[in-house]
C-alpha cells in the first residue's frame, strides 16, 4: 500500500477549509478539516490545526464523537497528512519542570512539618486536626481553581496565572512558618512581652497554624495549574510521555528532599538558617520559584483569547458545588472509574505514606525498649529521634527506587499511542517531527515490529534519518513486554503493594522493613504517572473533539483534573478516621516494646489496594494495545481491538 501518493493526489483536489479556500489560517480561531479516506471507505474529517491538544493518532470519524476508532489502514493511510508535531525531549522536561519544585514543597511540609509544629509546644491530639487541613483545601482548592482556570481568557495562558499565584503564595508561606517564632516574639516584644511566656507561645502556635492553612491553599492551587499545564501543552500521544517525565521529576524531587531531610542542613548552609526547617524553607523557595519561572518562560501556551467566551455562570458557594456535582456526572465512563481506581488506591496509600518512618521506628527502638524496661522520658526521647533517622533513610531508598522504576519503566510498557517518525532536518527545543509531511516519504519505518512511544525514544537525541529511527525503534523495541500496558502495570502494582503489605507479618528488622520499603517504590513509580496519564490521554482526546465541532468541552482539563483531585484527597480523611481506630484498639504506652499498631494500619491499606486492584481490571484499554491484539488474533487488516479484561 502507498498511501502517500494518493494523499498528494487528494490534498491537491480538496480545498484546505470547508468552503473558505482562500481565507488566512489564523482568521477564525476554530480548527478545520478537510474530508479524505481510502479507497472504498467512508470519508474521514481530518483536523488541519497546530494545536498542543490535537492528537497525531487519535482521528474520530462522525459516527462516534468520542470513542470511535480507526483501522491501522487508514492511521497509515491518513499519516500522510497534516499532523500534529512530536514534542523533544527538552520539551518535555521543561514541561513538566515546574512539578519538581513542587514536590520538593509537599516533601518539605509533610517530612518536616510535624516536627516543627511540635516544636512550637503544639500537641499530637491537636497536630493531628491541624494535618486535615491538607486533604480538605485538596477537595475544595483544586476542583475550583479548575474551573476558574478552564474558563480564564488570559492573554499569558490559562494555567500560567495560577501556577504563578500558587508558586508566590507557597514562598511567603513557607517563609513566614519557618520564621514564625522569630517574627511573633519581634512582634510582641514591642509592647515589652516576655518572650517565653504562654501568650507568645499560643500566639506562635496560631500563627503557624494560619500559614499553615495558606500553604495547603497556595500549594494546592499552584499543584491545580500544573498539572492542567501538562496536559493542556502535551499532544495526545504524548501524554503518557509527558506523565512518565513528571514521574522522573517527581522522583528527583523526592530524593533530593529525603535527603535534605537526612541531612544536618544547618551545618552544611549555616548562611540559609540556624534550624533544618528554615533552611528547608529557603531550599524549597529557590526550587519552588526556579523551576516555575522556568516552565513558564520557556512554554508557551495556546492563546484562550481565540477560544469561544466562557460560559456564564452563577458565583456562590452553593453554585460552585453545582457547577462541581454536574461536572462529576458528566465525566467519561473511562475517567470516572479511573477516579474510583483512586478512592480506594489511596486509602491504602495513605497510611504507608504517613506511618512507614513509625514503623521502622517501632522495629528500631523495640529491642532498646525490650533490653531497658525503666528508661526515662529523655531516653525513650533520644531512642525515638534515632528510630526517625533510620525511618528517614528507609524513605530516600524508597525514593530511589521510585525514581528508578520511572526511568526504567518506559521501556517495558507497549505504549497507548503512536508517535509520527521524526523527519530529517527538523531538531528543536519544541519538536523533532515536523507538522507538514512533503515528498515521497513513508509515516511509518519499514520492519518497525511494535507501535513505540516517544517515552522510549524521547531519552536518546532525535535520529538524522529515517533509517536511524528504524533501527532505535527496533533496538528499543526489544525491551517491551507484548502483553503489558499501562494499564496492565498499574494493575500488578497495586498487588504489588498489597502483598507487601501482607508482609509485614514477617517483618522483624529495621533492616527488612527498609528492603520492603525500597520494593515498595516501584508501585509508587506507577501510582503517580499511570492515572495521571490515563486521565490526560482521555481529556486531551476529548479537547480535540471539542475543537473539531468548533464548539468547547464544558470539562476541561482543570476541572477534570480537580475532581481527580477529590478522589485523592477524600479517601485520606476517611483513612485517617479508620486508622485513628486502629490505633485506639491496638496502640501500646509510649516506650513499651512490641507495638504492631501502625503494622495494622498498613495492613489495612493493602486489602484497600486489593479492591483498587479489582477495579483497574474494569478499566478499558487504549489504542496501541488492541492494535497489537488485533495483529495477534489474525486480522488481515490488524484493526485495533477493544480489550476490557485483563
Amino acid at each position: 500500500m502507498a498511501p502517500t501518493h494518493q494523499t498528494q493526489r487528494l490534498s491537491k483536489e480538496l480545498p484546505f477549509h470547508r468552503g473558505q479556500q482562500n481565507e488566512d489560517l489564523f482568521s477564525d480561531p476554530r480548527p478545520s478539516f478537510t474530508k479524505v479516506g481510502p479507497p472504498g471507505k467512508a470519508s474521514l474529517e481530518v483536523l488541519n490545526e497546530n494545536s498542543p491538544l490535537l492528537s497525531a493518532q487519535r482521528i474520530e470519524d462522525d459516527s462516534s464523537p468520542l470513542d470511535s476508532e480507526l483501522s491501522v489502514d487508514e492511521l497509515e493511510y491518513l499519516d500522510g497528512e497534516e499532523q500534529e508535531e512530536s514534542k523533544s525531549v527538552w520539551y518535555l522536561v521543561v514541561l513538566t519542570l515546574s512539578i519538581g519544585g513542587l514536590q520538593i514543597a509537599w516533601a518539605t511540609e509533610i517530612s518536616n512539618g510535624s516536627p516543627y509544629l511540635l516544636s512550637l509546644g503544639m500537641s499530637k491530639a491537636f497536630l493531628a486536626i491541624v494535618w486535615i487541613v491538607g486533604p480538605l483545601s485538596g477537595i475544595v482548592v483544586q476542583p475550583y481553581i479548575g474551573i476558574k482556570s478552564d474558563n480564564s481568557r488570559y492573554r499569558i495562558g490559562k494555567r500560567k496565572p495560577f501556577m504563578i499565584a500558587g508558586a508566590a503564595a507557597t514562598l511567603i508561606g513557607f517563609l513566614a512558618l519557618a520564621w514564625t517564632r522569630e517574627i511573633v516574639r519581634g512582634f510582641f516584644g514591642i509592647f515589652g512581652a516576655d518572650p517565653e511566656s504562654q501568650l507568645v507561645k499560643y500566639a506562635s502556635i496560631f500563627f503557624a497554624i494560619g500559614w499553615l492553612c495558606l500553604l495547603d491553599v497556595a500549594i494546592n492551587t499552584a499543584q491545580a495549574g500544573i498539572r492542567a499545564f501538562i496536559v493542556d501543552n502535551a499532544p495526545t500521544h504524548q501524554q503518557e510521555d509527558a506523565n512518565a517525565w513528571a514521574g522522573v521529576i517527581v522522583g528527583i524531587g523526592s530524593v533530593l528532599g529525603y535527603l535534605s531531610g537526612y541531612t544536618n542542613l544547618p551545618k552544611v548552609l549555616p548562611f540559609f538558617g540556624n534550624t533544618q526547617f528554615k533552611v528547608l524553607s529557603v531550599i524549597t523557595c529557590i526550587a519552588m520559584g526556579g523551576t516555575v519561572t522556568l516552565s513558564c518562560l520557556f512554554i508557551t501556551e495556546r492563546d484562550p483569547r481565540r477560544d469561544s467566551p466562557p460560559p456564564v455562570a452563577k458565583t456562590g458557594v452553593l453554585a460552585f458545588f453545582k457547577q462541581i456535582y454536574h461536572s462529576a456526572r458528566r465525566l467519561s465512563p473511562q475517567i470516572r472509574k479511573v477516579c474510583e481506581v483512586q478512592f480506594f488506591n489511596w486509602i491504602g496509600w495513605f497510611p504507608f505514606l504517613f506511618y512507614i518512618t513509625t514503623y521502622i521506628g517501632q522495629l528500631h527502638v523495640d529491642p532498646i525498649f525490650r533490653a531497658n524496661p525503666n528508661m526515662t522520658p529523655e531516653e525513650v526521647d533520644e531512642a525515638w529521634e534515632s528510630a526517625t533517622r533510620v525511618g528517614s533513610f528507609a524513605l530516600l531508598i524508597f525514593a530511589i527506587t521510585s525514581f528508578a522504576s520511572n526511568m526504567l519503566l518506559p521501556f517495558f510498557i507497549v505504549p497507548t499511542y503512536r508517535a509520527p517518525p521524526p523527519l530529517k532536518g527538523t531538531n528543536s527545543f519544541h519538536s523533532f517531527s515536523s507538522a507538514h509531511r512533503t515528498g515521497n516519504q513513508p509515516t511509518t519505518p519499514s520492519g518497525t515490529p511494535l507501535p513505540m512511544s516517544a517515552s522510549m525514544t524521547s531519552f536518546f537525541p532525535p535520529p538524522p534519518d529515517e533509517a536511524s529511527h528504524s533501527r532505535l525503534t527496533r533496538l528499543l523495541s526489544i525491551a517491551q513486554i507484548p502483553w503489558l500496558t499501562l494499564r496492565r502495570a498499574w494493575l500488578l502494582a497495586h498487588l504489588l503493594f498489597a502483598l507487601c503489605m501482607a508482609l509485614t507479618f514477617l517483618v522483624r528488622t529495621p533492616l527488612a522493613a527498609t528492603v520492603l520499603c525500597g520494593v515498595v517504590g516501584v508501585p509508587w513509580a506507577l501510582t503517580i504517572w499511570a492515572p495521571f496519564a490515563l486521565i490526560s490521554a482521555e481529556v486531551s482526546k476529548r479537547d480535540v473533539q471539542a475543537q473539531k465541532t468548533g464548539g468547547t468541552n464544558d470539562d476541561q482539563a482543570g476541572v477534570v483534573l480537580g475532581l481527580h483531585n477529590v478522589a485523592i484527597s477524600a479517601p485520606q480523611m476517611l483513612a485517617t478516621l479508620v486508622s485513628s481506630v486502629i490505633f485506639r484498639i491496638a496502640q501500646k504506652p509510649r516506650g513499651v516494646p512490641g507495638d504492631d499498631s501502625v503494622g495494622w494500619v498498613m495492613r489495612f491499606g493493602g486489602v484497600a489496594a486489593l479492591v483498587a486492584a479489582y477495579m483497574t481490571s474494569r478499566l478499558r484499554e487504549e489504542g496501541g494495545q488492541r492494535e497489537m491484539d488485533g495483529k495477534e488474533n489474525g486480522n488481515g487488516h490488524g484493526e485495533m481491538m477493544r480489550d476490557e479484561s485483563v
